[in-house]
């Protein structure tokens, strides 16, 4: 797809922006990873070939008859009784075999002296996902060692799981409600500003009202009638931060109202819509590109403040607060506390790098040599 002229511009003035191009790489890695977090830390085989036939418990549900077992409830894949059904081609001395009996299976595919189907689990490289409770040795929380490179929090869970799972959450969430918000924001600000009179006044009235509605005791107020999950924590950030814009939107089209091209416009039949979004709106961007970094972070903020406080995601969603608040609770575990700080350090500074960047590319008078 070809770029306009003016669009082509701006790519250039970011590409330019050294700090901000470099944080854009480093931040796509980060959040393509955590998108396919399935395939990184999971509980899981990513691919299982049983008897010739290829499976992918990730995606689908496999009872343990699958695979020559006797329950119809899930295979549990780590353990030694499935594992072994699996890489002997289903076995029933399998029941009854020692860790070192599967090693041997699928080292020679020989099953004392005969040759089996030999299948095989396909693991990815952290077997645990962010609710996996692990066996471990000693009291949890633990400390970091070859099993668990980050340790595991205090109810045996594997952290870097978790960090992995709980990014993807945070910049998700954080990337929905800020484009809902704007979105809401720019439009109640557009026309505020462009038709003025009495819908401004009537606006502005309905703003100051709503704008000092204490939204966390509302969420909180929520959180006690009802369980709040992913979505309807969207909608209460979304019903309370969509103000965040509007005035700096207003101002813009309160300025641009009368220009020269805008009376040009009108007097050519062009309709209000038209020139609102076509022909205003580009030149409220800057200032509105100059909020997006505080709103993005604010949200990430926001979420991991309920989170920490007890109002947010339930306990088991892979919250970054909730990790935060562990390692409140568990000070003699300080590799909690420095994995939470550095990474909301790394995912809060990464984000304003970026948008400081594509503020500076849509700002016309902003040069990079």
């Amino acid at each position: 797809m070809k770029l306009s002229p003016l669009n082509a511009r701006r790519w250039r003035n970011f590409r330019k922006n050294g700090r901000a191009y470099v944080s854009l790489w480093i931040f796509g890695v980060l959040f393509g990873l955590s998108l396919a977090a399935e395939f990184i830390a999971n509980e899981k085989p990513i691919l299982v070939s049983y008897r010739g036939d290829l499976h992918m418990p990730i995606f689908r549900f496999y009872p343990e008859t699958a695979f020559g077992g006797d329950f119809r409830t899930e295979a549990e894949y780590r353990e030694i009784e499935v594992r072994c059904l699996i890489v002997s081609g289903g076995l029933e001395d399998c029941f009854d075999a020692p860790e070192e009996v599967i090693a041997e299976v699928e080292a020679t595919g020989t099953w004392n002296g005969a040759e089996v189907e030999e299948g095989w689990l396909l693991w990815p490289p952290i077997p645990y996902s962010y609710n996996t409770v692990s066996d471990i040795r000693g009291a949890a929380p633990s400390p970091p060692d070859a099993q668990h490179l980050l340790g595991t929090d205090d109810t045996a869970r594997d952290v870097l799981a978790r960090i992995i799972y709980g990014f993807r959450l945070s910049v998700g969430f954080a990337l929905i409600v800020t484009v809902l918000t704007s979105l809401l924001g720019i439009a109640a600000g557009a026309v505020q500003g462009f038709f003025g009179g009495w819908t401004d006044l009537l606006f502005q009235r309905v703003i100051e009202i709503w704008g000092s509605t204490p939204s966390l005791y509302v969420i909180i107020i929520v959180s006690a009638i009802v369980p709040l999950g992913f979505w309807v924590l969207v909608g209460l950030m979304v019903l309370f931060g969509w103000t965040a814009l509007v005035s700096v939107v207003r101002a813009e089209f309160l300025r641009a109202r009368n220009f020269e091209y805008v009376r040009a416009a009108r007097a050519l039949g062009v309709s209000n819509a038209t020139i609102m979004f076509r022909h205003v709106l580009p030149n409220a961007m800057v200032a509105t590109l100059t909020f997006l970094p505080f709103l993005v972070t604010g949200t990430i903020g926001s979420l991991a403040a309920l989170d920490f406080l007890g109002f947010g995601l339930p306990s088991s969603a892979p919250s970054l607060g909730e990790l935060t608040l562990q390692a409140k609770e568990n000070l003699q575990a300080p590799w909690l506390a420095f994995t939470a700080f550095t990474t909301f350090a790394i995912m809060l500074s990464l984000l304003v790098f970026v948008f400081e960047g594509i503020r500076d590319a849509f700002d016309p008078r902003k040069t990079f040599a």
